[in-house]
């Protein structure tokens, strides 16, 4: 695990370069260490993370534009430009672009765990990826997602 270098990821660019595709969304990773990950997401109209829990990190996201819809803990509310959205381990949580305009905003988590390699592993893997397989491999790195309500 990488310690946390010094300097400055300026605006648009991410650490190495780096620009993941992640269902859709376009994650740019600005910091990654042992004891934390931040990137900057672009949720595109109509993109969501489904509910899910990380059981060993905690998760911050905070809303630059745009509104997201938010489901934490089994509660609908939302957060716009300036909110910080707190997802402490173990809680549930999804997020939903069901507005009109891109949303952008910037999270991180600490400790970092595995989400930086769940990232490599969901990049680019198509307009259409088999759920199941997005489940099993984000399983394999500590997301943990919930089944449809509808489910039961």
């Amino acid at each position: 695990m990488p310690n946390m270098t010094i300097g400055v990821t300026p605006a648009n660019e991410g650490i190495e370069g780096i620009r993941w595709n992640i269902l859709g969304q376009i994650y740019v990773p600005k910091q990654h260490s042992e004891h934390s990950l931040s990137w900057h997401a672009t949720f595109p109209v109509g993109t969501f993370v489904p509910p899910h829990i990380h059981p060993t990190q905690d998760e911050f996201v905070y809303m630059l534009e745009g509104r997201l819809d938010v489901l934490l803990d089994g509660k609908e509310g939302f957060a716009g430009p300036g909110d910080l959205v707190r997802l402490p381990k173990g809680v549930p949580h999804g997020l939903f672009n069901k507005s009109h305009a891109e949303v952008k905003c910037l999270f991180w988590v600490s400790p970092a765990q595995r989400l930086y390699d769940l990232f490599w592993a969901l990049h680019n893997l198509g307009p259409t990826p088999d759920p199941a397989e997005v489940v099993a491999i984000s399983a394999r790195h500590e997301v943990d997602f919930l089944p449809p309500p509808d489910a039961g």
